[in-house]
């Protein structure tokens, strides 16, 4: 799976947007089913918390893959949170805050469906959103400039640095769709009925704006992918294998934390337990 990780630049034009594994379904289910249980443990441990950050183009699956790899986990071990356009409480805040507040507690798992990088991505392409945020010394969309990004790359990855220390797992996934695929999907989208609700005209607006977003993406995922919090390029043009390849990778890294272990039980109730057994026996 380290061929999906990201350990130095790439380049989007030179990564795979279509693998297909046959099978990937049917080893799928096993996956998450390991990851369940290992999430129960995670809990019992309560020393790691486990975030899963899920960035690509409009159409990429990201819902449908929280909703598969995610299946037979515990619901209460597992948050999503879809961030949409800042409310008017969250732009009174600093960008970060709304993500911050969102982190999962020890024991669990957070899944961010889109993330604090849409703070560098839509905003990029569109630079006249960060007038909203009224952030101090920045008077007009001419202040959004190099110097601006190099700054928010650098709070970004100390935000991620930071959650890192204190015991939180960090996967970033981006689902890696071709342009032809996506048209597709679009098309899906408008021809069955039931589908229809998901389509929204500034989805074309936007698809106009592709080799502005991968350049913005690539950008990032070059500036933003660390030991502590890697990013991984995951071909998104097939469904199953994107779904799969997220699981194995997540379940590849946390059987590597050793640590992660059901706590022992105090000696005197290992000692006792026979006696606790009879007790509730001869109830």
């Amino acid at each position: 799976m380290n061929d999906y990780k990201v350990t130095s630049n790439i380049s989007l034009k030179n990564t795979q947007t279509k693998v297909v594994i046959d099978d990937a379904e049917k080893q799928l289910k096993k996956l998450r089913k390991e990851l369940g249980k290992l999430q129960d443990t995670l809990y019992a441990h309560g020393k790691y918390s486990v975030l899963v950050c899920l960035q690509g183009m409009d159409t990429a699956g990201k819902d449908s893959l929280i909703r598969e790899v995610f299946k037979d986990f515990n619901a209460r071990g597992v948050v999503v949170h879809s961030f949409k356009v800042p409310t008017e409480l969250e732009l009174k805040h600093d960008y970060l805050w709304r993500h911050y507040i969102a982190l999962p507690a020890r024991g669990k798992f957070g899944v961010f469906n889109r993330t604090h990088y849409e703070n560098v991505l839509v905003t990029r392409v569109h630079p006249y959103y960060i007038m909203g945020e009224n952030i101090p010394g920045v008077e007009s969309v001419e202040d959004v400039n190099d110097a601006f990004w190099n700054k928010r790359f650098e709070q970004i990855n100390n935000f991620e640095k930071h959650i890192a220390e204190n015991g939180t797992i960090i996967f970033k996934f981006f689902l890696n769709l071709s342009k032809a695929e996506q048209k597709n999907r679009l098309l899906r989208r408008l021809r069955k009925q039931e589908k229809n609700w998901k389509f929204s005209p500034g989805d074309l607006k936007e698809r106009k704006l592709w080799d502005k977003y991968q350049n913005c993406y690539e950008d990032a995922i070059n500036r933003t992918s660390k030991p502590h919090a890697p990013w991984f390029t995951i071909p998104a043009d097939d469904k199953p294998t994107a779904r799969y390849l997220v699981a194995k990778i997540m379940l590849d890294t946390l059987k590597t934390y050793n640590n992660i272990k059901e706590p022992e039980l105090d000696d005197d109730i290992k000692a006792n337990i026979e006696m606790y057994k009879q007790q509730l026996n001869n109830e």
